[in-house]
């Protein structure tokens, strides 16, 4: 066991993947540079035959952004990891690497509607198929898998419903088909899960939520084996190009520091805030897997330190009530993104889900009167207010 491994996940997150310059530097430094120099020809023919390891072009290669997927490489338990522009390129990065054409993806039919898409619209180009199941019906993923299943794909919880996947039982029944699993974890991160502990392949992150915390930057990675990510992904990458920038590698490592802290603080604050929103009028129904009613409650306790900052609830009266709400709102913030210090709102019907069929929106139990919110990290009560006139305007008052 090296000393990285002994050390606990807070540590690690501060100290992990830091390789101090010439210069002694205390904080790591931002290398912003497109290439690197060589001591001589014969050294530059070694690094690009890969017989030698060194920098070479910051494409693929970048002491930034290396820190990160080295530090992320740690917290998550992974062998390796493979930064990226976003945290789609990060999906596509790992489906390009490690699928064929005539090869199937079984995955929920409730997932981010960038990744439906992405499954239904463009690797279907390429002649990769997927079957959507009930995330949380086993037996309708067995029933799913076929010959040519090479992937199982889920995120958990799942966005927006919160749903939560048994991954260690998914985990063994794609092994069991020879098949990989792969886990979005951008709603948890390793503060609160780590899927590779519990049987999982390969997990993947938008880093853009809360791994940086703070809304700055846009990036994403990929976190696996040796072989599978150290090798096949990152060679896409290298050829490819989905390149994290090293400026955003900087801001993303310094999320990584506070990670834990955060993480801790907006499951306190979501927890308060969909415990409140249950009893108030109007709201039809709480999606939080904190609530002891929540129907993975008790699986989500066993592979979950903390429920997150996710809430999603639904209101009696549709599109209507959901954007009053929305509209009266004057501290939480309208945007589709989530993860943030600030807490954020947005309507999925007509935002993150818009681009999907009515009927893959309604697979997914995405209703007209749905609303996500990432609940952030200010007073509680306050939130409560805002969220209070905003419950009052959709009921006309």
């Amino acid at each position: 066991m090296t000393q990285d491994e002994e050390q606990g996940f807070s540590t690690r997150a501060v100290r992990a993947g830091q390789q101090r310059s010439t210069e002694q530097e205390h904080s790591e430094p931002i290398y912003a540079t497109s290439s690197f120099v060589f001591e001589s020809a014969a050294q530059a023919a070694a690094r690009f035959s890969e017989t030698e390891p060194g920098n070479i072009y910051s494409r693929f290669i970048n002491p930034t952004v290396r820190t990160f997927q080295d530090r992320l490489a740690s917290l998550e338990g992974g062998e390796a990891c493979v930064a990226t522009a976003s945290g789609m390129s990060a999906i596509l990065s790992t489906c390009m690497a490690l699928l064929k054409t005539g090869d199937h993806i079984v995955a929920p039919a409730g997932m981010f509607g960038s990744t439906i898409s992405l499954f239904n619209n463009v690797l279907t180009r390429f002649g990769v198929q997927t079957s959507f199941v009930p995330l949380t019906d086993f037996e309708a993923w067995e029933q799913a898998i076929r010959p040519e299943t090479r992937m199982l794909f889920l995120e958990t919880p799942t966005n927006p419903l919160m749903e939560v996947a048994d991954i260690a039982a998914l985990a063994e029944l794609a092994h069991r088909h020879d098949a990989l699993l792969v886990v979005d974890n951008c709603f948890c991160t390793p503060a609160l899960q780590q899927p590779l502990k519990l049987g999982a392949d390969i997990v993947v992150h938008s880093a853009t939520k809360y791994i940086d915390g703070q809304g700055r930057c846009i990036g994403g990675a990929v976190v696996g084996d040796a072989q599978r990510v150290g090798k096949d992904v990152f060679g896409f990458l290298r050829t490819a190009g989905p390149t994290m920038s090293p400026f955003n590698a900087w801001v993303f490592s310094r999320g990584l520091e506070t990670l834990s802290l955060r993480m801790r603080a907006h499951s306190e604050n979501a927890m308060a805030i969909a415990q409140w929103l249950r009893e108030q009028p109007g709201v039809a129904r709480v999606f939080y897997p904190g609530l002891s009613d929540h129907p993975q409650h008790e699986l989500a306790k066993r592979q979950q330190r903390a429920f997150g900052g996710i809430v999603s609830f639904e209101l009696e009266g549709g599109r209507d009530e959901a954007w009053r709400l929305v509209d009266a709102l004057q501290t939480v913030s309208i945007t589709g993104n989530l993860g943030d210090v600030k807490s954020t709102i947005t309507h999925p019907s007509t935002t993150t889900h818009a681009r999907n069929t009515p009927e893959q929106r309604a697979a997914a139990g995405i209703t007209e009167g749905l609303l996500r919110m990432s609940v952030g990290l200010e007073e509680v009560d306050d939130l409560m207010r805002d969220l209070e006139r905003g419950l009052a305007a959709a009921r006309g008052k």
